[in-house]
């Protein structure tokens, strides 16, 4: 038996360029960070005793003998991709709800796929990783999904990830100095919004809308860099951080009608109100986890404004996918 912890992630900046629709004809940019929340795949060959060859547990189980009777989309195609032959037993679970904005969808695939590469006695690489569950949920699954949150999910840390070009993308760690890095930390409050949403439906609309909204497109690059040279530069106030999140929301909710909601603009008005300076909803939209920058001193506001909400505490992460359990014990 074998368990992988995967990180999820918060994207500040750059959402939306991560498209591969956009980023092969304009390139594209994200600032994101994996956290300290995670996605849990336990996993091990199945000894043949069973009436049947696969038995997959997440918000459901199956239990089929057979590689096309599996109905998680997901499960069905690592295991082509790898052409994983033997019977398996995988189970899931996540310290979130999943479709909630954190990239556990692709924290799933990444991790799930880490499993099998171990399973199969490999050492993968966090690029192949990431290009692996790239390959899986775009071209094999055939979701409309980005770019950002299978890179995040493998390499884990703070990083720019550039997209475009010959490579596919590129990681940078952002070399944020240690006191900046925790002021920051300390600035972000992320609270749940108890609305879950599915982000391939979203994506769709947002890929819809791309031809016709170029210039916020081009908007949520330019932000994105103006906000690494804001976390880079001692000199500019941290809290420039927080107004550059408010600019980029707004063109953000404005690419397509599906990204916000009454009750989501609402939440971000009263929150502002109370003292936050920025903020967005986190995911492709609709629903999920919304994030504020808020100066200390004003946080117990915030926080009693949006009482109504849980308030989820947080610290940044710097692992990727890891296997954190190694136990092989029976060999078909």
């Amino acid at each position: 038996m074998l368990i992988t912890r995967t990180p999820l992630r918060i994207s500040f900046f750059g959402g939306g360029t991560d498209y591969p629709a956009w980023y092969k004809e304009h390139g594209g940019m994200v600032l994101s960070t994996t956290i300290d929340k995670y996605s849990y795949i336990t996993c091990r060959r199945l000894p043949p005793f069973f009436e049947y060859k696969y038995l997959i547990k997440y918000s459901t189980t199956e239990k089929v003998r057979s590689l096309g009777e599996i109905q998680h989309p997901s499960v069905r195609e690592c295991l082509r991709f790898l052409k994983f032959r033997q019977g398996i037993e995988a189970a899931y679970s996540s310290d979130v709800p999943a479709m909630s904005g954190l990239g556990s969808s692709s924290a799933f695939t990444v991790g799930l796929l880490h499993a099998l590469y171990a399973l199969q006695g490999k050492t993968v690489t966090k690029r192949q990783l990431a290009l692996d569950a790239l390959r899986v949920e775009q071209t094999r699954i055939r979701e409309s999904v980005g770019s950002q949150d299978q890179v995040a999910a493998a390499f884990g840390g703070f990083n720019k990830i550039v997209f475009g070009g010959r490579e596919a993308f590129q990681v940078y760690p952002l070399a944020i100095a240690p006191k900046r890095r925790r002021a920051l930390q300390e600035s972000l409050m992320l609270f749940f919004t108890g609305v879950s949403r599915t982000a391939s439906d979203i994506a769709k609309a947002q890929i819809a809308a791309i031809q016709r909204k170029e210039t916020n497109l081009a908007e949520l690059a330019r932000i994105a860099e103006e906000a690494e040279r804001a976390l880079l530069h001692p000199s500019v106030p941290l809290h420039s951080f927080g107004r550059l999140l408010h600019e980029s929301w707004q063109f953000k909710r404005s690419v397509t009608d599906k990204i916000t909601t009454p009750f989501i603009d609402d939440m971000y008005e009263t929150a502002r109100r109370a003292g936050a300076v920025g903020g967005k909803l986190l995911g492709a939209g609709g629903g999920g986890f919304m994030l504020f920058f808020v100066p200390k001193g004003k946080q117990a506001k915030v926080r009693k404004a949006l009482s109504k909400l849980l308030l989820v505490p947080f610290s940044f992460d710097a692992t990727g996918s890891q296997l954190i359990y190694y136990a092989p014990a029976f060999e078909a």
